[in-house]
């Protein structure tokens, strides 16, 4: 049978990964390497098979890399993930084979690219008996527009917003969640994303909303968690610098921030692929944010309270200086959160509490 799965601590992974442990289109699987509370027993990935997952990436796990479903097939998944985002979001022919292959093998699916398999009559022919695939980019039903009303709970709504895409949103709120539940808040984590998703069970698929009902999916999702929590932390998406995105604004618009988190990947100036769109000097980009947030009035005023600088690449020693030097362009806490930890930027959140 076919139906929504769900990811628990007593799955076992497989991550279809093809050339992604190096590059930013794996940054899925990467992310679920890293963040992942299941039993992840195999990496696929042809161009690094046989290497080690801790010097390839710096994720302390030691999980074999393999080239093959084949070869992943003899450490006994339950599932396989697709981990990386091929190019215009379709799935290639020969990964087409590679899937086939685990679902003749009794796996399940967890698909996050655009094209819906759920429904592929080859995928349901080969599907087994309790098996099924989650197709996780779907509308969710009974949409309405954004109405503003987040702004009636009572819990701290913490919102990343990026200098680009693919800068770090989503580890900033998964690290300032879990910062946060050390502190003995009741915190939760909203997934706005494909991995988000992946790794929390839950969440809006934002990029398979219709743009009408984006604000108003993301203020459901805001409402059903916000209610019993103490602070939540809400996934970014995009970035109003960014002209391909449209995401930033349902999300500022629906969640009704009372704190937003600047991610920003150290060294960058233009926009990634486009040159000819400079990212402005960092206190031009919060004053933009804020304004936005709060809308000339009409919304309540929201600070952005810290940087997360991403420092990936970057030798420790540089990094630091990055950190200071961003600390002192803007006069807020800054630090590479994955790297040294989000409680600087937490405790800038919880002040004056």
């Amino acid at each position: 049978m076919s139906g929504v799965g769900s990811l628990s601590s007593q799955s076992r992974v497989a991550i279809l990964l093809h050339g992604g442990l190096l590059r930013e289109q794996g940054k899925t699987g990467l992310s679920l390497l890293r963040y992942g509370q299941f039993q992840i027993v195999a990496v696929i990935d042809r161009e690094q098979a046989g290497g080690s997952l801790p010097e390839l990436t710096g994720i302390p796990k030691s999980i074999p890399i393999v080239a093959s479903v084949a070869e992943a097939l003899a450490y006994q998944p339950q599932v396989l993930v697709i981990g990386i985002a091929p190019s215009g979001g379709q799935l290639p022919q020969e990964w087409r084979e590679e899937v086939g292959q685990a679902l003749r093998a009794g796996l399940s699916l967890v698909n996050g690219l655009h094209t819906p398999m759920a429904g592929d009559p080859q995928f349901q022919e080969w599907l087994q008996p309790g098996a099924w695939i989650w197709d996780i980019r779907q509308e969710p039903q009974g949409l309405s527009v954004g109405k503003a009303l987040a702004r009636t709970l009572p819990c701290k709504r913490v919102l990343t917003v990026g200098t680009d895409m693919s800068v770090g949103k989503m580890s900033t709120s998964l690290e300032l969640h879990q910062a946060s539940l050390r502190r003995g808040l009741r915190s939760r984590f909203l997934a706005t994303g494909q991995t988000g998703i992946m790794l929390s069970g839950d969440g809006i698929p934002l990029d398979a909303v219709r743009v009408d009902y984006a604000s108003g999916a993301v203020e459901q999702g805001v409402l059903r968690y916000g209610s019993d929590c103490d602070i939540l932390h809400i996934e970014g998406q995009g970035s109003l610098l960014n002209p391909a995105s449209t995401a930033t604004l349902p999300l500022l618009r629906g969640s009704q921030p009372t704190h937003l988190i600047l991610v920003h990947r150290a060294g960058q100036t233009h926009i990634k692929g486009m040159d000819y769109v400079p990212i402005p000097p960092l206190p031009k980009v919060i004053e933009l944010y804020e304004q936005v947030a709060g809308a000339g009035g009409a919304f309540a005023s929201v600070r952005v309270a810290g940087i997360a600088l991403n420092t990936f690449g970057w030798e420790e020693t540089a990094a630091l200086e990055q950190i200071r030097q961003v600390e002192a362009e803007t006069g807020l806490p800054c630090v590479d959160v994955v790297r040294f930890g989000a409680d600087p930027l937490l405790e800038e959140i919880l002040a004056g509490d």
